[in-house]
């Protein structure tokens, strides 16, 4: 791999995910080189980050001439209109997730990007999480036969409302939102589009103004997904359920790198992804065995984006894989307000596109 100078990182927002997942992840890159920060508070950027610039407004950040690639990861409603600013400032883009609001804000930047023959990604930093990339090794490996029921959950015990723009009703908060796109990608990736989607979305927490709790249940010709998230588990919840003709898989505790990064631990260091918690695989005659988790390495989600700035590689995150992500989303939304089975709103180009891709 030839590699002609740094990637300039402009990063907009350094609320919860911009501090704990993009800059250190950004700043364990070779080749990427985060200059930038836009943010309202100065002082908590250059106690981290004291050789980074400050920006007072993304605008300015967006702007700036040094830099290649901006990352928006500041609050959901502000995504489309951020990522539209830096794609038309000629920047390639990096969008957290949610991608966007709606299907139609999608739709418009991938067109955008296209236009301007710039890379527009959304962070899926999931897909490298060590539960994911354990249980896709062992349905891939083809032992639990074909795959019948597939359960995932990303549960919580946060049973007091938090004073946070996640938790007010405004567009793009509420647990739905967070949680669904994550699950969803990943989902899309083992088993490509659902045939329909039926969601049933709530808010259980006395006081909370938006939705914290969601189950959705994505139809496919011989098989079933549940998708569940929660503010209110306290535990005894499996992370992974997959049931085959052949056997089934469970996977009890989540990926470490969110915890990792929160207490310190630098992406790549000797430890990084280390995950002691091990699947187990149940065959034909119940007996179980243990298998070892993999690493998780939520890093190669940026060094995939810097090989495909550079021409070395594909996008990691393509746009119409972001748009089937917001489709899936969309689609639960409507189910639970209508209480209908919902297809997914995806047109017949954007679908051979997306299995095209697959």
């Amino acid at each position: 791999m030839s590699m002609i100078k740094d990637i300039n990182v402009a990063l907009i927002g350094y609320g919860f995910v911009g501090k704990t997942f993009h800059a250190p992840l950004i700043l364990s890159v070779p080749g990427m080189k985060l200059t930038v920060v836009s943010s309202s508070n100065e002082e908590k950027v250059n106690k981290d980050l004291p050789d980074v610039r400050v920006a007072a407004s993304p605008e300015i950040a967006i702007n700036d001439p040094d830099i290649d690639l901006v990352v928006i990861a500041s609050p959901n409603e502000t995504h489309a209109p951020l990522a539209k600013m830096a794609l038309n400032a000629g920047k390639h883009v990096v969008v957290d997730k949610p991608f966007t609001l709606n299907l139609d804000e999608a739709r418009e930047l991938a067109v955008l990007a296209e236009e301007k023959k710039l890379l527009l990604s959304v962070f899926q930093n999931r897909r490298w999480d060590s539960d994911y990339l354990g249980v896709k090794k062992v349905i891939e490996s083809g032992v639990l036969g074909e795959i019948k029921h597939f359960e995932s959950h990303i549960d919580r015990f946060r049973p007091e409302v938090r004073d946070r723009w996640r938790e007010h009703n405004i567009p793009g908060s509420g647990l739905w939102f967070d949680i669904g796109p994550h699950i969803i990608d990943q989902t899309l990736q083992l088993f490509g589009l659902p045939e329909s989607v039926y969601g049933n979305i709530a808010v259980l927490r006395k006081g909370a103004e938006i939705n914290d709790w969601a189950h959705v249940i994505l139809n496919y010709p011989g098989h079933k997904v549940i998708l569940h998230a929660s503010m209110l588990v306290a535990g005894g919840v499996m992370r992974f359920s997959v049931h085959g003709d052949k056997g089934s898989l469970i996977k009890k505790n989540a990926d470490q790198q969110e915890s990792q990064l929160l207490a310190g631990i630098l992406p790549g260091s000797e430890t990084w992804g280390d995950d002691n918690d091990d699947l187990v695989l149940f065959d034909a005659q119940q007996q179980s065995t243990s298998i070892k988790s993999p690493k998780g390495d939520q890093r190669q989600y940026y060094i995939q984006t810097r090989d495909a700035i550079n021409g070395d590689g594909t996008n990691p995150v393509s746009p119409i894989q972001a748009i089937a992500v917001m489709a899936v989303l969309e689609a639960a939304v409507l189910s639970s307000q209508s209480g209908q089975v919902q297809k997914v709103g995806l047109s017949q180009s954007e679908t051979e596109s997306y299995n095209h891709l697959r």
